[in-house]
């Protein structure tokens, strides 16, 4: 413990070093949930899958762990060139101490704009750029990250609910025919949810679903 507090209170060169890349961990450790979840592709997928099980009403089958566990590893796997990047430009040469951290914070913030700005619609960069009274950026560098990430949030969301929209058609569908046959049939008292589960299962699983969400998702990024 003692060790810990000296390391802090310190002053030469190395020791302050160590110290400032361990603030650096913490304050990026902390602050990983809000990245992950705003400043990557994170939003649309979990929105997406979770539209996916609400339209096979199949309660809570896939369990909530293993749809994030799922978005998170397809976050990975599309984020991985901009990580590989920030890793490349920023974290390594200011773990070398060849940049400060602020030139880090700019070099690393880069790559997460270039990909934002490529999937936020300018309506939405536009509301928050005229809140917050900023003048037109002429580059994609020269957007704060305190108005790109709300609008690029914004955008994720509407874009996840059109494609969340798109997979209820087909399901809606069944439930449809469902119903009216049971309509016609006359048996008003049997919850049309019970006949058509087993239906809207069959068909997701013939189509091959699950591979075709993931493909539209990628596809999509």
């Amino acid at each position: 413990m003692n060790d810990f507090v000296n390391l802090f209170s310190s002053s030469s060169p190395e020791n302050v070093s160590t110290s400032v890349q361990l603030l650096l961990l913490l304050t990026v450790l902390s602050l990983a949930p809000s990245i992950l979840i705003l400043m990557t592709s994170f939003t649309r997928i979990i929105i997406v899958l979770s539209f996916v099980r609400t339209s096979l009403a199949t309660q809570q089958m896939p369990p909530n762990q293993v749809l994030i566990g799922l978005a998170l590893f397809l976050t990975f796997f599309i984020m991985a060139p901009i990580f590989s990047e920030v890793n490349e430009e920023a974290l390594t040469p200011l773990f070398n101490e060849e940049i400060s951290i602020d030139e880090a914070y700019d070099r690393a913030a880069v790559p997460f704009k270039e990909f934002m700005a490529k999937h936020t619609r300018t309506k939405d960069l536009e509301l928050f750029l005229t809140y917050a009274g900023n003048e037109r950026p002429e580059t994609i560098q020269d957007i704060p990250l305190t108005t790109l990430v709300p609008a690029f949030a914004l955008s994720e969301i509407k874009t996840a609910f059109q494609i969340g929209f798109m997979i209820f058609i087909p399901f809606l569908v069944i439930d449809m025919v469902v119903a009216s046959v049971l309509m016609s049939m006359g048996m008003m008292m049997l919850p049309p949810v019970m006949i058509s589960l087993p239906f809207k299962i069959l068909l997701f699983v013939l189509v091959d679903g699950w591979y075709l969400v993931v493909k539209s998702l990628l596809q999509s990024f």
